[in-house]
């Protein structure tokens, strides 16, 4: 058997305990996440809210995730988070159009304005 093997077999029973723990503490966990992202937004005067906001969403998905695993139904086990969590996936974010490989940025589509 190989080492992850060994690994997985021996944290199996730990992941069916942190799994109950993160569910029955979702609540505070949530509340020490948001206090966190707001003592860090605070230090960096704002400076990088947009990413503190998209962390925090993330942890907050993944932590949702675990808590909920081995549910069954709709959203259980799945990858996306719960609705309601906050995460934004990465490309929601974006503004610009993807470069090309010369490095250039498509054309607009739009027509030239009418004078």
């Amino acid at each position: 058997m190989g080492l992850l093997h060994n690994v997985k077999t021996k944290l199996g029973p730990a992941k069916g305990k942190v799994s109950d723990l993160a569910q029955r503490h979702e609540d505070k966990i949530h509340h020490g996440l948001d206090k966190a992202a707001q003592a860090v937004d605070k230090r960096t005067k704002g400076k990088y809210s947009d990413r503190i906001q998209s962390g925090t969403g993330r942890a907050k998905g993944a932590m949702g995730r675990l808590a909920h695993q081995g549910e069954s139904g709709p959203g259980g086990g799945g990858t996306t988070p719960p609705p309601g969590t906050g995460a934004v996936p990465p490309e929601a974010g974006r503004t610009t159009p993807p470069r090309d490989p010369g490095g250039t940025t498509p054309p607009d589509d739009t027509p030239p304005p009418a004078s």
